[in-house]
């Protein structure tokens, strides 16, 4: 039986660098959790005058950015916290996740100044003049409409580009956000020399030269074939000129980066062996945290966007959800559904109806019965993605809803609930929404097994309508921060592929020792009655008849 063990008294030390905060978990060689640590960027960097980790341009409507700066100056603060807690000597791999999409601009002639660190000075004194566009378009943006439009109308269509990709153009996709700089920056572009996703750029810190985007990561692009794993010539095309040369080429996720940086031996006093393993967004590294490995399992991400994703061996890309590489299996696939308005948008309805009061808002949502007496709300702070609505929000009760039938049931739009009714309708307007199109994008329903992460999953009432509207058990894990287990689980998985000079599947890891690791998951709520769950079915078909009219009349596509 081939030996899968790590060597004693070793460490894994796994990242995320997300929208607000930079988190690590460190894992022993039995995939324990024995430190964890967080940089939260307003109130740890207030310098940067962040909101929420980012910058809204007033100027240009949709516009999302955040200082690349920041995110520096997160990992030497980081750094400096996890010294006092960890022995950097025992770390053999580092690995990690950035918030998808994100992109990085390097000035021509940082692979210089990156591959020669001063090993007394942080980085963020030596990096100040390394990048051509000092702020990072992210996830959150949306002011590439006219982007997309023109790289689908140049690939055939969405959905050609979608079945190419994985994915139809999306305004927070790094291709169109690329081609909007190309086109707005021109001079910025041409003093680029590499464009990185925040994953690769975290990595290429830590290797001190210009880390490969990896597979997974890079479909979130709008540029990556899925199938072949390989940039696609027609959307290179379609989005700028000499853009492959900016890129470098995509590596697998499980793939050695690079011995980790003299600066980190010097500074840090990290082995000079230590291997940095690829990192990979956030959403992929959650995939791994939570050991997701079976087609018919679901996972569900609570966290400043909210996401669906699973698995599966035979992707069908359409008009709406997304298609990558599995992050954890060379021939696999990841699908997923992502919602801009996730906690921060939670948060505003818990400031407004509920004093600001996570215990309030709990009450609220216990006091009220499920299917909130026929009350429906979109709830949209920011421009949404799923579905394509800008700004807003929209009430509905529903006359005569019994939670029988359709047929008869008309809605009345209204200005606004009663505080606890606002509660409850935030929570089950996303899950029902999560839920219907989760089923219409081919995910199981009801799930094998449900898993739940992200900040809000610490929540049992939250979890409660989450396992009452999709029918089946919820589980969760030790550490709700799941892409940073992920980024670490990730580093032990791609040492022990180094180790075996191959690809070792993923799950060998951790087999047959699950539920003596961190990686084991709980059951934190039970599934709901299965008449409640076919009210909600009830529920959830009137809503998307009304989220379907809202996109005619309102959509910005």
């Amino acid at each position: 039986m081939a030996d899968y063990s790590f060597p004693q008294d070793s460490l894994f030390l796994g990242f995320d660098s997300s929208t607000q905060s930079l988190k690590a978990t460190v894992l022993d060689s039995n995939l324990h959790i024995v430190a964890t640590e967080l940089v939260n960027f307003d109130s740890d960097l207030p310098h940067y005058k962040t909101k929420d980790g980012v910058y809204r341009d007033a100027s240009i409507n949709g516009r999302i950015v955040s200082p690349t700066l920041m995110w520096i100056e997160a990992l030497d603060k980081m750094l400096q916290k996890l010294s006092s807690k960890i022995d950097f000597g025992k770390v053999v791999g580092v690995s990690g996740s950035g918030q998808q999409h994100g992109s990085v601009y390097w000035k021509k002639g940082s692979s210089v100044i990156l591959s020669s660190l001063n090993s007394q000075k942080p980085l963020v004194e030596q990096l100040g003049e390394a990048f051509s566009i000092k702020e990072s378009p992210i996830w959150m943006d949306s002011s590439t409409t006219e982007q997309c439009k023109k790289i689908e109308e140049a690939l055939g269509g969405p959905l050609e580009l979608s079945r190419l990709t994985g994915s139809r153009a999306h305004e927070r996709f790094t291709g169109p956000q690329i081609r909007r700089i190309f086109e707005t920056q021109p001079d910025a572009y041409k003093n680029t020399e590499r464009i990185s996703l925040v994953s690769s750029f975290m990595a290429s810190l830590f290797v001190g030269c210009y880390a490969c985007i990896d597979e997974t990561d890079g479909a979130g692009m709008n540029l990556l074939d899925i199938k072949q794993r390989t940039w696609s010539k027609k959307a290179l095309d379609a989005t700028a000129s000499n853009l492959e040369e900016k890129l470098g080429k995509p590596a697998p996720a499980y793939a050695v980066a690079g011995f980790i940086a003299p600066y980190f031996v010097e500074r840090f006093h990290f082995s000079k062996n230590c291997l940095v393993i690829q990192w990979s967004g956030d959403n992929p590294n959650s995939l791994a945290g939570l050991t997701l490995n079976t087609p018919g399992d679901l996972a569900i991400s609570l966290g400043t966007s909210d996401t669906v994703f699973g698995i599966t061996n035979d992707p069908q890309p359409r008009l709406e959800g997304h298609v990558f590489p599995n992050p954890v299996d060379t021939k696999g696939y990841m699908v997923m559904l992502c919602y801009k308005n996730g906690s921060l948008t939670r948060e505003d309805i818990r400031d407004q109806y509920a004093e600001k009061s996570w215990d309030i808002f709990n009450k609220y949502l216990q006091q009220t019965p499920p299917l909130n007496d026929g009350k429906l709300g979109f709830y949209y702070k920011e421009h949404e993605i799923l579905p394509p609505l800008p700004v807003g929000f929209h009430r509905y009760v529903l006359q005569n809803f019994t939670g029988d039938i359709v047929d008869g049931m008309a809605e009345q739009e209204v200005n606004e609930f009663d505080a606890a009714s606002e509660v409850r309708a935030v929570i089950e307007g996303q899950i029902l929404s999560m839920r219907a199109h989760a089923e219409r994008f081919g995910m199981p329903f009801p799930p094998r097994r449900l898993i739940a992460t992200g900040g809000a999953s610490s929540n049992e009432c939250i979890l409660g309508s989450v396992a009452s509207i999709f029918g089946c058990d919820v589980y969760t894990v030790q550490r709700s921060d799941s892409a940073s287990l992920g980024g670490a689980l990730r580093a032990a998985h791609g040492w022990i592929c180094n180790a075996k000079g191959s690809f070792v599947p993923f799950e060998c890891i951790y087999k047959d020792k699950l539920e003596k690791t961190s990686l084991n998951c709980k059951l934190s709520a039970k599934a709901g009655d299965p008449t409640l769950v076919s009210k909600y079915a009830i529920m959830m078909n009137k809503r998307m008849e009304i989220e379907t009219r809202l996109v005619e009349r309102y959509g910005r596509w």
